[in-house]
């Protein structure tokens, strides 16, 4: 294996966003290829907002839904291809995010995929120069896929987008 190899699985939920597993595929495979990152396994799981909300709980101790959780690998495996982690992606949440945004549902899967991926290869937002530094890098993944900033106000993205 020379370059990453992406496993995404669609559970329940995804229904409404039929192209769902490619988004997501192509978006995890740009955040990768920005960070130069070779012989690689990712996962990415797409499913509805109760299992994430049990994920979320049991590892995070957080009872409550979320739009994206990162389980970062375990690299000590020097023999074999970089075991990055999992991404995880709810449905219900996405969907809604997206709604209360005015940003496409695929675009917006396209983001936490990318933030998701992001915070696997190391990435955090815990303080200020963190956040300014992942958000550019987001930018520009998300940029070179043709999406419009996520982090600009709706009226500046719509502007962008014509």
């Amino acid at each position: 294996m020379s370059g990453p190899e992406i496993a995404v699985t669609v559970a329940g939920g995804w229904d409404a966003l039929a192209d769902a597993g490619t988004v997501a595929h192509r978006a995890a495979a740009a955040a990768l290829a920005a960070e130069g990152v070779g012989a690689a396994e990712l996962s990415v799981l797409l499913t509805d907002d109760a299992q994430v909300r049990a994920l979320n709980r049991d590892y995070r101790g957080k009872d409550a839904a979320t739009d994206v959780l990162s389980f970062p690998g375990d690299d000590d495996d020097a023999g074999g291809p970089r075991l990055l982690g999992d991404v995880v992606v709810a449905a219900g949440t996405c969907r809604a995010d997206a709604a209360r945004e005015g940003k496409p549902a695929a675009d917006h899967l396209a983001h936490l995929v990318v933030h998701g991926t992001l915070h696997v290869l190391g990435y955090d937002h815990a303080t200020t120069a963190e956040a300014e530094a992942m958000e550019a890098l987001e930018r520009r993944v998300l940029a070179g896929l043709g999406i419009s900033d996520p982090y600009a106000p709706p009226d500046a993205r719509q502007a962008g987008a014509a």
